[in-house]
């Protein structure tokens, strides 16, 4: 059974300023264009694929990580939700 929890991120460890963007014509479609800077700190070129998902309000960009980190991930929540997802979830009511 998949769970959601929400997760607290502290404000310090993001981007001081927000970067504020508009959407560039590209063809028929719209194109987001990354500055260098971030493409380097997160290890993106032109050759990473990415998944894009929304939550209905915000849009996330991320590079696509190997497989195998994925099931470990996968693995490791399974295993948080099991023992803590009780106490997590007494926390979120």
């Amino acid at each position: 059974m998949l769970q959601w929890y929400t997760v607290l991120i502290d404000p310090k460890s993001l981007w001081a300023d927000p970067m504020i963007k508009k959407l560039c014509k590209h063809g028929n479609s719209l194109a987001l264009v990354i500055e260098r800077p971030i493409l380097e700190l997160l290890g993106i070129d032109e050759n990473t694929s990415l998944e894009i998902s929304t939550d209905g309000e915000s849009l996330v960009i991320a590079p696509v990580r190997d497989e195998q980190r994925r099931k470990r991930f996968e693995k490791a929540l399974a295993s948080s939700n099991e023992r803590y997802g009780g106490a997590l979830k007494r926390l979120a009511e």
